[in-house]
């Protein structure tokens, strides 16, 4: 090999099903643990938090993850079909957009509800790649993902991926924290994925002909 270098492994994307995902949770727990910013002692209780967000999650019909890998697990991705009666905007402040209502009724839209990629991987648009791979694995026309409006870096990252906040929600904090807060105070956010056109400019058309059977 020329100069002696060495490469870097590229990082592969990998669909897991329901029964991969179940198998692996505490490998990805660990992932999760490793590539957050949790306080100092912190760490059990965020990586419990985790799991039962996972568990939750893989129970739902739909459900989709992906795992980044080269030598090691470098990330992953995972969400689910957003149900057409709409609860997930439950709690949503105001009137939801008519747009992302119709959308949502018509079944197409994908909630991402994890994602999570280790500070160590070279390939620094990774986040991007798993969210990109996943709405369009599951041809979603609308992505849907809510975000902690506390968290600022994530926030950013978001919407400098194109997403678009379109409002609050407000949720029940977690029942099994030891001293719960208030409701938790999340930022809306939808990915516009259909065809941008001059009546259309955001992307968020509604096709009465492209919804999916029942």
């Amino acid at each position: 090999m020329a100069g002696g270098s060495t490469s870097t492994p590229a990082v592969r994307l990998r669909r897991l099903n329901r029964w991969q995902a179940e198998t692996l949770r505490e490998d990805l727990a660990d992932l999760y643990v490793e590539s957050s910013r949790a306080r100092a002692g912190q760490e059990y209780r965020d990586r419990e938090a985790f799991l039962r967000r996972l568990t939750g999650d893989i129970r739902r019909a739909g459900f989709a993850l992906l795992i980044a890998e080269d030598t090691a697990f470098a990330g992953c991705a995972y969400g689910f079909p957003v149900p057409r009666e709409g609860t997930w905007w439950r709690g949503f402040d105001g009137t939801l957009p008519q747009s992302v209502e119709q959308l949502t009724a018509s079944g197409h839209v994908f909630a991402i509800t994890e994602i999570v990629v280790h500070p160590h991987t070279d390939d620094h648009g990774l986040a991007r790649r798993l969210q990109q791979r996943l709405l369009a694995d599951h041809h979603a026309s609308l992505g849907a993902t809510l975000v902690d409006q506390a968290d600022a870096p994530a926030l950013g990252a978001f919407l400098s991926w194109g997403w678009h906040d379109i409002g609050a929600i407000r949720r029940p904090p977690d029942s099994m924290v030891l001293s719960p807060s208030a409701p938790v105070l999340l930022r809306a956010l939808v990915l516009p994925l259909g065809p941008r056109t001059p009546a259309r400019p955001d992307g968020l058309a509604h096709e009465n002909r492209t919804q999916r059977p029942d």
